[in-house]
Parts: C-alpha cells; sequence; structure tokens
C-alpha cells in the first residue's frame, strides 16, 4: 500500500453524504454495512435496489413513475433502466428557483459574470420558447460551438427541456474538426460566440462560422452570444460578418421573457447528449446518451465527491470535454457552478488559485497533466485555499509524486481524488470517496454500482494484478446508441469485441486489497516487450521528475516478431539528447521502473502530439511510424507535431 496522505476526521464522516445514503440504504434494505467495500459489493450484486434507492434518495423529478428499476435485455446493451418513467432532464438540473448564484464566470481578461438561479430559470423558459416557435421538436440536434461561459449552460437547458438533443465542442476545434463531429449530426440551431479569447488574443469566429455553416444544409439558425469581455462595450454587433441566418443570442429570447420552461416528459433513455470519441483514427463515435448520465452524475458528485446544497464546485474544463458536462449537473445538487475560459497559466501560474480563492470554492477540478506541469516548476500557490475541500484531478493518472506536491505545495488538508472513467459512460468507474484516506498514486475506490473488474489475458478476474478494466454489468449512463449505427456494429465493436457480453473499456488498471485502483494507462497504449504486458503510467511518471526533459512519449514499435520499447524526448531549453544522457535515462529507467521499460531506442523530437483535451495520443504515433495514416488529424491539438515521427532513419536499424 502507498503512503497514507490524508484520513477522514470522525466528524467528516458522519457529516458526509455517503454516510447519510449508507444509512438510508441499511434502513430500506434491513442490512448493515461493515464498510464501503461491503457497500460497493451489495451495490453490485443488487443493482436493482441500488439504483432504485438512487432514484429515490437523489430524488428524481418525474412525472410517471417507473414501472421497473432495470429491464434485462438479450445482452448488456439491450438492458433498460426505469422503463415506463417520464422525467426531464433540464428540469432535475434546475430544481432550485431561487435568488442564490447558479453560474458565477470568470475569463481569462478578468471580467466577470454571474446568474442566479431564478435568471437562470427564467432565461431556459424563454431561450426554449424561441427554440419551439422556430420548429425544434424532440429529438432535433442542437449544437454549441462554444467557449465554457454561461451562455452555453443557458442553451444546454433549454435544448433538454424541451426534448432536443444537445451537443458540443470547443471553438478552437478546426472547421474540419467540428465538421466531423456536427456534419454527423445535422443540428437544426447552432449556438456560437462572436469571439473567444485565449493567452491574450481575442479570436473572432466569424468566418469560422461562415465556413462551417455552408456545410450544415439542415442547420435553420445560428445564435451568437456576446463573448464576456472586459472590451465588450467598444464591440460593434455580435453578428457581423456571421451568415444571414444569424441572431443576437440574447435577441432572440428577448420576446419571450416571462414565460417559464415547460418542461417536456420524456422516457428514462430519451435522448440528452451527444458525445464524442477523440477521433484520431477516422471519424469521431458520436455516443447518444440520456437521463442516466444525470442519475450517475449526481451518484458522483453527491455520495462520491461530497458536493452539498451552496457549496461552490469549480473544473478546468472546456465544453468539448465530458467535465463540462459533470460539472454543469451539479446544478442538480444546487451547488454553485464556477466557469473558467481561457489559458490556465495565462498570465501567470497562479490565475485559477486566485479564482477559487476569491470565490471560496469547496472543490477544485483540473487535469493531472495541470498538476504535474505545476510540480516540474516547484510552483506554490501563494493565495488562501482554506475553502478548499477536494482536489479531484482526471485526463490520465496522477503518479505518486504528483499527489504529494499537491499535499506538500498547495495545502496538507484536503482530499486529493483522482477518478478514471470516460466519455463514453460521461462518468467514473473508479473516483473519489469522503469516507476513506488517500493513498499516493491511488483512486480512492470503484464506483458504487458500478460492477468494475480486472481480467488477466485469459479473461479471469485477479484482484492485485495489472490487467484489463471491464464492467460485467450494465450502468444507467451507458451510451443508448451510436448515430448512424442501425446494427450496432459500431457500438459492439467498441467495448464488446474482446469478451463476450461484458464492457472492455481500454484502461490497464489494478484493484488494490484495499479496494482502491491504480491506472496504468490505456490498454491498447501498453508496451508488449517478450510477450509481457507493462503500463506507460510509471515510465511517464520518472521522466516527468527529470528537469532536461520537457515532454515525452512511448510506444511498441513491431520489430523482427517481437515488440521493442522506442522512447520519444522533447528537450528542455538549453538540454541535449547525447550519449552520456542516454545511458542516465536507461539507467533511471532500468533502476526506478523495471528492466523491461528500458527502451531499445530514445530519439530526441521537436514537439508530442496530444488531444484537445490534453491526453497523449501514443497510437497516432505508433501508426505514424509504422507508415499507417492518422486520419483524423483535427483532433489534435498540435496535429503538425506527427511530422516529426515520419521516416525516422534510427528505427529502421537494430
Amino acid at each position: 500500500m502507498n503512503q497514507t496522505l490524508w484520513t477522514p476526521s470522525p466528524e467528516l464522516i458522519q457529516n458526509s453524504r455517503l454516510t447519510e445514503f449508507q444509512n438510508y440504504a441499511e434502513q430500506k434494505v434491513g442490512k448493515k454495512f461493515q464498510n464501503y467495500k461491503e457497500l460497493h459489493s451489495w451495490s453490485v450484486e443488487f443493482p436493482e435496489k441500488f439504483w432504485g434507492l438512487i432514484w429515490e434518495f437523489a430524488p428524481v423529478i418525474h412525472s410517471k413513475a417507473y414501472e421497473e428499476v432495470i429491464r434485462p435485455g438479450k445482452t448488456f446493451r439491450e438492458a433498460q433502466f426505469f422503463p415506463g418513467a417520464k422525467l426531464n432532464f433540464a428540469q432535475n438540473l434546475l430544481r432550485k428557483k431561487d435568488d442564490t448564484i447558479a453560474i458565477f464566470y470568470r475569463g481569462e481578461s478578468g471580467a466577470e459574470k454571474s446568474l442566479t438561479y431564478s435568471e437562470l430559470y427564467k432565461k431556459v423558459g424563454a431561450l426554449a420558447a424561441y427554440f419551439r416557435s422556430e420548429g425544434v421538436v424532440p429529438g432535433d440536434r442542437v449544437a454549441g460551438l462554444m467557449p465554457n461561459v454561461p451562455d452555453t449552460v443557458l442553451a444546454m437547458l433549454a435544448a433538454t427541456s424541451i426534448g432536443a438533443v444537445w451537443t458540443s465542442c470547443s471553438p478552437d476545434f478546426g472547421v474540419k474538426g467540428v465538421l466531423d463531429r456536427f456534419g454527423q449530426i445535422k443540428p437544426k440551431i447552432l449556438i456560437t460566440t462572436d469571439l473567444y479569447e485565449f493567452k491574450g488574443k481575442s479570436l473572432p469566429l466569424a468566418n469560422t462560422i461562415q465556413e462551417i455553416s455552408s456545410q450544415l444544409p439542415d442547420l435553420k439558425k445560428i445564435l451568437v452570444s456576446e463573448y464576456p469581455s472586459l472590451g465588450s462595450n467598444e464591440r460593434k454587433n455580435v453578428t457581423d460578418g456571421f451568415p444571414e441566418k444569424a441572431l443576437p443570442l440574447e435577441e432572440s429570447y428577448g420576446s419571450f421573457l416571462g414565460q417559464d420552461p415547460e418542461f417536456y416528459q420524456t422516457s428514462f433513455d430519451h435522448p440528452v447528449y451527444i458525445m464524442y470519441s477523440s477521433g484520431t483514427t477516422g471519424l469521431p463515435k458520436c455516443m447518444v446518451q440520456g437521463s442516466g448520465v444525470f442519475l450517475n452524475h449526481w451518484k458522483e458528485l453527491a455520495l462520491h465527491t461530497d458536493l452539498k446544497e451552496g457549496d461552490g464546485i469549480f473544473y478546468y474544463t472546456t465544453c468539448g470535454w465530458m467535465m463540462w458536462n459533470w460539472l454543469v449537473s451539479s446544478l442538480s445538487i444546487g451547488a454553485t457552478i464556477h466557469l473558467f475560459d481561457g489559458n490556465p497559466f495565462h498570465p501567470d501560474p497562479g490565475v485559477l488559485f486566485r479564482y477559487v480563492s476569491d470565490r471560496k470554492v469547496k472543490v477544485f477540478g483540473v487535469g493531472a497533466k495541470y498538476i504535474l506541469s505545476l510540480e516540474k516548476e516547484k510552483y506554490k500557490p501563494s493565495v488562501d485555499l482554506s475553502s478548499v475541500r477536494s482536489v479531484l484531478s482526471t485526463g490520465s493518472p496522477l503518479p505518486g509524486y504528483g499527489f504529494n506536491y499537491v499535499y506538500e505545495s498547495w495545502k496538507k488538508d484536503l482530499r486529493l481524488s483522482s477518478i478514471s472513467g470516460g466519455t463514453d459512460l460521461n462518468g467514473c468507474f473508479a473516483l473519489g470517496n469522503p469516507n476513506l484516506p488517500v493513498h499516493s498514486g491511488e483512486l480512492q475506490s470503484l464506483g458504487l454500482g458500478m460492477a468494475v473488474q480486472i481480467f488477466d489475458d485469459s479473461g479471469k478476474p485477479v484482484e492485485g494484478q495489472k490487467g484489463e478494466l471491464v464492467c460485467t454489468k450494465p450502468f444507467p449512463s451507458m451510451p443508448l446508441e451510436f448515430w448512424n449505427d442501425p446494427d450496432g456494429k459500431k457500438y459492439s465493436g467498441a467495448y464488446f469485441d474482446t469478451y463476450s457480453d461484458i464492457w472492455r473499456h481500454g484502461d490497464f488498471a489494478e484493484i488494490l486489497p484495499n479496494g482502491g485502483m491504480v491506472v496504468y494507462g490505456r490498454s491498447d497504449a501498453t508496451l508488449n516487450p517478450g510477450g509481457v504486458r507493462i503500463g506507460t503510467a510509471d515510465l511517464y511518471s520518472l521522466l516527468e521528475t527529470i528537469s532536461e526533459i520537457a515532454d515525452s512519449v512511448v510506444i511498441g514499435q513491431e520489430w523482427k516478431d517481437d515488440v521493442r520499447v522506442i522512447l520519444f524526448l522533447k528537450m528542455a531549453p538549453g538540454a541535449v539528447l547525447d550519449s552520456a544522457f542516454e545511458s542516465k535515462i536507461k539507467k533511471e529507467i532500468k533502476d526506478k521502473v523495471s528492466p523491461r521499460h528500458v527502451p531499445s531506442k530514445i530519439i530526441q523530437v521537436a514537439d508530442i502530439p496530444y488531444t484537445r483535451n490534453m491526453k497523449k495520443v501514443e497510437i497516432a504515433v505508433k501508426k505514424t511510424v509504422q507508415g499507417e495514416p492518422v486520419t483524423n488529424q483535427d483532433a489534435l491539438i498540435n496535429p503538425e507535431s506527427l511530422e516529426y515521427y515520419k521516416n525516422i532513419p534510427q528505427l529502421q536499424t537494430d
């Protein structure tokens, strides 16, 4: 077991939402749970009872009761949750209608904007009425090419309140990247912004929208939001330069103000969101998700994050990442969601810390790469973080030294929860737990109701060993379907091609005896020298501590009927990859990670490719090295970096 960094006090455990739910469950089922592991085991052994209690405990606002909690299907994906029920996704997020703040926004430039629950409710009603006036009906798609601003949340809630389907991308996606997504799902309404800001630059979107809209023939209207900027009073009409069908967002719904939302009642499996895979090896998969997303988010936010009404929660995210959807579901708990748009290091690394300090945020969420970037610079926040109760980390595995850095340099008395799941389920398989200690490098616990196991190479469940992360029973937030996949082949191929009727998630992980988990990276990016699978996370953890290395990516190259490890390094300014440094790196890897991780080749490159959600793309690098096409490079934030991996002479020799 790794070092214990934090332990909850008896008072924290007693007052947590998780303890409250456990007491509720014990009363309802007449069973005493001695610890969290017993509670989790019960939740996956009796999923009908567990999800039924979550429905009650939340409680879910509905107009018609369900007939049964789970109606089994012939296959995993055909299971139905809460058939017969009628409810509305947006109504469950808009429970509050008072004058407490629902959304607080701060931009990179310092511009601020807020909406109370009452204001948000009224604007949702007005914009929804406008959508109806334009002929938007249940099942139609409303798309957002939007920054992380309050109007994005408003548009999503208005769309889902009338049974329309919401989908979004961040404005830094190129034209092709947007069309690869929106072109598949054919939106009727597009919500966008006149500009957005990043690293001190103002970036207009009119020309981009002109090009995109010309290739979306089903698009009826474009609504343009005014980006909250310190210089907004000096701007001209927000639709200048946009297509003729464009209209200022506020003007569109202005005449409808005063109309309360009319929440269209849907089945539990009515589409709510369309989410996208990263799409680096082909067109992005369009994953259609229903109200199960809300129910699973509520469980994760209330029980695993211990978020309570009135708490402030912040997550650094864009609208193209599932963490945006996750954050927005905090409205269902009555929390204040804090939005930020821009670069998290501009004008300096303290920008997010000042925000959460000023706003007395309780839950502070960021990507693991953000934490590791600050650790490398030995950055120490200088502001008061006394309000911060929890730090959440996701996007990639957070190594032990990242945990240690947060406790040494940020704050000692907090719960650092590394969380892991995916866009596919719009949630987590393993995540935080307010009633358990934090161990360095570990995810605290498996998610309630998630039948997660680790399979070895023979397909048998193991504990305390590395293997494939699987889920053996259906869960409510699994995709309803993939768009344009009438026979279900894409869906089945994505998750069920390895094990019969068992969800294979694609992570290489280990469940520990204490019930925690360690994720070692994507299983399709694991290395396999000599037929032994090894993860990449341990290697990256070491390399990120070496000051001469700015970044790295490692792949397994197929070579002479085997696989050899190839390490690519982006060197820090002034550092040189020479034979002495190469020998040093190999020795460090051998001594501190394992002899199997020692690379056969170490090659210097100018850059490392990342997706727009800041995930390394080992598969794209491997394909490029092997001369295979990477068909959707617009999914990358720096697609030009792949040029460095083509035709490398060192890779053609022993």
